[in-house]
């Protein structure tokens, strides 16, 4: 049997951070099945059984979800500071205070964006995805034994 680590059983937010405001975030439907019920089987089919897994699709529905709205807006905000630049050099030129413009104030939150997207993604990854994840990861482990007849 299979001994899990103690600090498996942390609380996934790491730092006291609240999964949302109000209600916790909805739990990942389990995977675990009965590994006596099935026939022994390739490690190939383990994985796509675990591709198929309700609790797999859910993870890769939570990244998703996360994921393509801020690469579309981030794509976006990049792409409008390149053609403001391009097409509009007098906008850009625009001095803000003394001899910072309007270009160099959008081209520091072009890296402002970056970082906040950074931690944006690592607080959602830490919230709503890891300690699935990680549940999957050791179902896998836990299945793919049993395949190679309990060698690690």
């Amino acid at each position: 049997m299979f001994i899990r680590a103690r600090w498996y059983d942390a609380l996934a937010s790491g730092w006291g951070e609240p999964a949302g405001p109000g209600a916790p975030e909805p739990a990942v439907p389990p995977m675990r099945r009965d590994p006596a019920a099935k026939p022994s089987r390739a490690a190939a089919d383990v994985y796509l059984e675990v591709q198929r897994s309700a609790a797999f699709q859910e993870v890769r529905s939570r990244y998703r979800r996360f994921v393509g709205p801020a690469v579309a807006a981030f794509f976006l905000w990049y792409v409008a500071y390149v053609v403001a630049a391009t097409t509009a050099p007098a906008l850009m030129a625009r001095p803000v205070a003394g001899a910072v413009n309007v270009a160099m104030v959008a081209g520091l939150g072009q890296f402002l964006t970056t970082f906040l997207l950074t931690w944006a993604y690592a607080r959602h990854a830490r919230l709503r995805r890891d300690r699935a994840a990680l549940e999957l990861r050791w179902d896998t482990q836990e299945l793919t034994r049993g395949v190679r007849g309990g060698a690690s």
